[in-house]
């Protein structure tokens, strides 16, 4: 069967932080895309706001370099599972996996997650060790892991034969022996020409093209981009796109695009094996299917892990809402999740008995905070839940999401970290020494004993710890408690200002949340006590004033610095019966009922039902 040999597609797979963005800088750099004049971003394919700030790519991106006569489409994906869902419909593009691994750190659970992903899709794998240059690299043994790795994950023999390079993305070089580094990364594009599979020429059959992600333009409306499969298709062209639901929609091809470097560029017509974007039907969604008008065949849908964790989304009915956000009804906020859901293949948004709350599903806590985190910056107002996990009956038996943790720690604080994980009824794999002072640990973790577990984490280790985890499957469910916070709240009892003379009162009892000076409502979390229970405070309190001059009156007093919580920190404190208050300005967490005494009456009942079920 007839190749395209001018053409490769490949996907950049890799553990948060490897470096495969990097590579992919160094790819657009080296190979001619950017002029000379041209200034390319470090981590240019990193374009979202949020991605930039925390050094993480959240969003598949696609690209393409020419390489003497060969054109290299690359895709760059996140390396979170939490966003595993654009992993696994980017790998649908692709002929094969460049697989990153840090020749320090080795494999990963991400590493795990994305490399299964590729291995079933039957991709030809390539292995890159890059920050080769790093003092403490362990090339060999590195190695060593990423074979263990690829057998226990059922690799074929094909697969297994995979060729391996050593990188230093950030100078830029790469080399097929550990101990030298060539001058540029033509190793790399060598390695890429002569090992992934070309595409088949299957140009002259019937057109076939399934969208993989979207765009938009003010002028086109939407864009969907994806792999043509099968024949050619030029601007102009009738073609119908076939839904999800199997309904066929009839449109023109008003524009065709291809791309090179970070630029979509126009094209008149794509080919079997291309990556292209198609603009002309307004209403395409992710998964969907465009053929010619007279031969209607689907591909089939793309196949994601469903959700594995769920959260509440409703209107902001706290004492302040509508002070801070533009968009705060209940319409406003299910038009935002639905629009959502049209390029987040992973989440899942249901109504619920009332028409201000839904229930939003994700595959992790980071996937619904980076949501929660998009709509503040985009002025919505609304609070939310804790996270829960989400149940199922397999086989007939009740199953809980189980998460592979892998932990580095200095090896004094290994004691703390099995106590802490032990309660959370995680079971210890593995546990190596690497002889530095440093000892890695694998768990198997029930998902909801990692609820909240990040903080508690830092604290056990002192900040020197390092938490990677990654969803591995379910088991039967844990019965009783897992988790949870063992600390109670310091919860406000009046509306009013904070004041310095209030929160020192108080500051004895726990750690404050808030700054003096700021407005605050009954009902609202102000601090973490230091005990289990909640109890409540008045830190609006003033201090009265007398006409006997004091003789402390000129003393300064110091507070202690209140700890201001970010919206990840305020979602892992949440307790089943309190909401997050999220709002383009503020994060605030709150009890779910906020005057005191119905809660205390809500509270009593609860205990008393909890005794006579």
């Amino acid at each position: 069967m007839a190749v395209r040999n001018d053409l490769r597609n490949i996907a950049m797979i890799a553990h948060v932080d490897h470096g495969k963005t990097t590579i992919v800088d160094e790819f657009l750099k080296q190979s001619g895309t950017f002029h000379e004049h041209e200034q390319v971003d470090e981590r240019a394919m990193d374009t979202d706001d949020i991605e930039k700030e925390r050094g993480i790519t959240i969003l598949a991106k696609n690209t393409a370099v020419r390489y003497k006569d060969t054109r290299i489409n690359i895709m760059d994906t996140p390396g979170h599972a939490d966003f595993g869902g654009e992993v696994e419909r980017i790998l649908q593009m692709v002929d094969g996996v460049l697989l990153v691994v840090d020749a320090y750190e080795g494999c990963m659970p991400q590493t795990r997650f994305v490399l299964k992903k590729a291995l079933e899709q039957k991709l030809t794998p390539l292995v890159v060790l890059n920050k080769i240059d790093r003092d403490m690299a362990r090339p060999n043994e590195v190695i060593d892991e990423v074979l263990d790795l690829f057998i226990e994950l059922g690799a074929d023999e094909n697969q297994l034969d995979f060729p391996v390079a050593y990188s230093s993305a950030i100078n830029g070089t790469a080399s097929t022996d550990p101990t030298t580094q060539d001058s540029g990364m033509d190793v790399l594009f060598e390695m890429i020409v002569n090992n992934v599979p070309a595409p088949v020429d299957n140009s002259t059959e019937p057109f076939q093209f399934q969208v993989t992600m979207l765009d938009y333009n003010e002028y086109l409306g939407r864009i969907g981009v994806g792999r043509v499969f099968r024949g050619t298709i030029k601007t102009g062209d009738q073609a119908v796109l076939i839904k999800r639901d199997g309904s066929v929609k009839k449109f023109r091809v008003s524009k065709l695009f291809g791309f090179m470097g970070l630029k979509r560029v126009e094209i008149d017509k794509g080919q079997a094996g291309d990556l292209i974007a198609i603009a002309g039907v307004e209403d395409i969604n992710v998964g969907e299917t465009i053929c010619p008008s007279d031969y209607e065949d689907p591909l089939p849908r793309l196949r994601i892990d469903e959700p594995t964790l769920q959260m509440t989304f409703l209107v902001n009915n706290s004492p302040f809402a509508g002070r801070e956000g533009k968009f705060i009804t209940s319409r406003k906020l299910e038009e935002r999740l639905l629009t959502q859901l049209e390029t987040d293949v992973s989440l899942k948004v249901e109504n619920t008995d009332s028409p201000d709350v839904w229930t939003v599903s994700g595959r992790g806590e980071l996937h619904l905070s980076i949501l929660i985190e998009n709509m503040r910056r985009e002025g919505y107002e609304l609070q939310v839940s804790k996270p829960a996990v989400i149940v199922k009956e397999i086989d007939g038996v009740l199953s809980e999401p189980v998460e592979r943790a892998q932990i580095d720690v200095p090896e004094d604080y290994t004691g703390n970290v099995m106590e802490g994980l032990g309660e959370r009824k995680g079971e210890m794999l593995d546990m190596v020494n690497n002889g530095d002072g440093q000892v890695r640990m694998d768990f198997m973790v029930p998902s909801r004993g990692l609820i909240g577990y990040t903080t508690e984490f830092m604290a056990q280790t002192k900040g020197f710890g390092i938490l990677n985890h990654s969803f591995d499957g379910y088991q039967p469910l844990h019965s009783g408690q897992v988790g949870g916070r063992h600390q109670g709240a310091l919860v406000s009892m009046e509306d009013g200002k904070t004041t310095p003379y209030g929160m020192m009162q108080v500051e004895d009892r726990g750690t404050l949340f808030v700054e003096p000076g700021t407005e605050i409502y009954s009902g609202m979390l102000v601090g973490e006590h230091s005990r289990e229970n909640d109890i409540t405070v008045n830190i609006t309190k003033e201090k009265h004033l007398t006409n006997v001059r004091s003789a402390t009156k000129d003393t300064t007093v110091t507070m202690k610095r209140p700890r201001v919580l970010t919206l990840e920190e305020a979602l892992e404190f949440l307790n089943d019966d309190e909401y997050c208050e999220v709002t383009p300005e503020s994060v605030r967490l709150r009890k779910k009922i906020l005057d005191k005494s119905t809660r205390e009456r809500e509270e009593k009942r609860n205990k008393q039902e909890n005794k006579n079920p």
